[in-house]
């Protein structure tokens, strides 16, 4: 199944002490990034919720947002540090006395300084806490998939609908083709006519040759078959659902530009510079579309 890599899932879960609630967003990215934010005493369930979100994601960056409220006071203990309410002590009488301030070093300052006192979760309370993190995680990661999936489809049908209008332009293109060999033919004899004034003169194993050569240089037909092949292979694997796809479009639609600009530079007609030009817009947004398949 195509997926998208943008998309928003959340997940809430309950086991009676705490409720957990998550929430996941990705978006495009090259490669698959995740980031985790949750309160600091939770942090050893982070490798857990990142390796849920690694079996459904293959690419993007996904930020994830955990929000605990807890039911319970038995799930925390609070900690005191005393290293590091001695060294704020020894620092702020330090500061005080260095610059002469006003005020006292007291309980209540200290306690208020940052990491002195800690909530941290008791051990027995920790594999609970992180299974219903888990679970609420889960869930966020299996609504996030489900809206990926869809918005896939969406950006499926739009890019086979696409491949298919530049297939019907480069049938024109390679209808118009020979006909232009021809016209420069009879473009350069009217040319030579009007300079000698005598068209029974007209060298014309000259002409033929400089048509030949024009018609040479002027050839399409291998661009046309790639580009129309590489169309075909787009839809094909659009259509197969395969995953993750998006690097492989990637490539493909860097060899449709590719062969799109050689056929726009070697035509040197006016009609089909511009079908080539429609082409090239359409190849374009295709270009756009894929970014955001995983």
């Amino acid at each position: 199944m195509i997926k998208s890599m943008t998309g928003f899932g959340r997940g809430e879960y309950s086991d009676g002490k705490r409720i957990v609630t998550a929430e996941i967003k990705s978006v495009n990215h090259r490669y698959m990034d995740i980031n985790v934010k949750m309160p600091k005493r939770y942090s050893f369930a982070e490798e857990s919720i990142k390796s849920i979100v690694k079996e459904k994601l293959k690419r993007g960056k996904a930020e994830i947002s955990i929000i605990i409220e807890n039911l319970s006071e038995d799930d925390v203990t609070v900690k005191l540090s005393s290293s590091v309410a001695g060294q704020y002590i020894e620092n702020l009488r330090d500061l005080k006395d260095t610059y002469s301030l006003e005020g006292d070093v007291d309980l209540k300052l200290i306690a208020s300084m940052p990491d002195v006192l800690r909530a941290v979760p008791d051990v027995e309370n920790e594999d609970a806490a992180e299974e219903a993190i888990k679970q609420a995680v889960s869930a966020a990661a299996g609504n996030l998939e489900e809206m990926r999936a869809i918005e896939g489809r969406k950006l499926s049908e739009d890019l086979i609908m696409r491949g298919r209008l530049v297939r019907d332009i480069v049938k024109k293109i390679d209808k118009r083709a020979p006909a232009v060999a021809k016209e420069y033919t009879d473009r350069l004899r009217s040319r030579i006519a009007e300079l000698i004034g005598d068209a029974a003169q007209i060298p014309e194993e000259r002409i033929l040759m400089e048509a030949a050569v024009f018609a040479d240089k002027a050839n399409i037909t291998e661009e046309i078959v790639r580009l129309d092949s590489h169309m075909a292979q787009l839809e094909k694997i659009l259509c197969s659902g395969e995953e993750p796809s998006g690097k492989k479009l990637d490539f493909l639609v860097q060899e449709m530009n590719r062969e799109a600009n050689t056929i726009g530079s070697k035509a040197n007609d006016m009609e089909i510079t511009s079908l080539m030009l429609e082409a090239k817009s359409e190849i374009e947004k295709i270009r756009e579309q894929v970014q955001n398949i995983e």
